[in-house]
């Protein structure tokens, strides 16, 4: 995610804090803007997790197992 994207999801979240009422056109953007960030940090998690390995006290590798949704 760009970090243009990140820079509106924090101004948003200033603005809320700060006691500013968003119009709807802002809550629509600000809510599209956090599932994409959302979406991301989770891709970001299943491709490190995808690559990432058991070691055995033997020395033996075994990718981490998927687990069923």
């Amino acid at each position: 995610m760009e970090q243009v994207k990140i820079d509106r999801i924090n101004e948003f979240a200033r603005r809320v804090k700060a006691g500013e009422v968003l119009t709807e056109e802002e809550q629509a953007e600000r809510a599209a803007l956090r599932r994409e960030y959302i979406d991301s940090v989770k891709a970001s998690l299943i491709a490190q997790l995808d690559n990432t390995y058991l070691v055995e006290p033997d020395g033996t590798k075994h990718k981490l197992p998927k687990k069923p949704s």
